[in-house]
């Protein structure tokens, strides 16, 4: 990158993919230029080139080996290198005028909640760990900004960044067998959606009637890398009201 702030290291992730790790730590700063990174890859995809993954700290690109070799033919000094080789030299070539901007608009998706009853059955207990009542657990995770660093573990569920500790949780020490879709969970100082009914032992706060995963929709997740999410406490009867919408 030009302005000299950027690091990157390169690795093979299998045998047609490559990971470029830019930091070790989680924080707001290195997946700015996870995101940026990414759409710029993506705004400028190399023949064979499949897919750009997005994580914490990494983006990962899928490529295809053959036609990575075949489409770069023209490229003399391409003949007596790996696949790997020549997408970590188109990488490189890539970094060197890459910009990490400081303004990109991240869209702002609103989730509503209906937290507690028998949505929430861990709510009580998250209170209670952190000394609280669960309305200041409600309050609190309602009221924040939330990053969405990856998806993943599950199809279309979100990664979220930027939870208070004061309604941190440890996972339960017993997973549940089966948690239904679009519970919402807190782990440690993460927070997240479960998309799906899978299962998971992250401790249950609430619900939400919109569903996250849409296998019929490009893309099947509602929500992206680099997106925000505001959580808003809903009624029962809102969230019931919700749900016939969505039939």
């Amino acid at each position: 990158m030009g302005n000299g702030e950027f690091r990157m290291k390169l690795s093979p992730h299998g045998e047609s993919a490559i990971r470029i790790e830019l930091g070790e730590s989680i924080d707001d700063d290195i997946h700015r230029k996870v995101h940026g990174l990414r759409d710029y890859i993506e705004k400028h995809p190399f023949l064979g080139m499949i897919e750009c993954i997005p994580a914490f700290a990494s983006v990962t690109v899928l490529y295809d080996p053959m036609k990575v070799r075949i489409l770069n033919a023209d490229h003399r000094e391409s003949n007596n290198r790996s696949s790997y080789e020549i997408v970590v030299s188109i990488i490189e070539q890539m970094a060197s005028s890459f910009e990490v901007s400081n303004h990109y608009e991240p869209r702002i998706m609103e989730i509503p909640v209906c937290y507690g009853g028998e949505f929430g059955p861990d709510l009580e207990d998250v209170a209670a760990h952190n000394k609280i009542k669960p309305d200041e657990v409600i309050e609190i995770h309602s009221s924040g900004e939330y990053l969405v660093y990856m998806i993943g573990f599950a199809p279309g569920f979100p990664y979220l960044g930027g939870m208070s500790e004061r309604i941190s949780a440890p996972r339960r020490s017993s997973p549940r067998q089966s948690i239904p879709e679009g519970s919402v969970g807190i782990a440690g100082i993460q927070t997240g959606v479960y998309p799906i009914s899978t299962p998971g032992g992250w401790q249950l706060i609430g619900r939400t009637p919109l569903k996250l995963f849409r296998p019929s929709d490009n893309p099947p997740s509602l929500l992206q890398s680099g997106d925000i999410v505001k959580f808003r406490s809903i009624s029962l009867q809102e969230y019931e009201l919700y749900k016939g919408e969505s039939q």
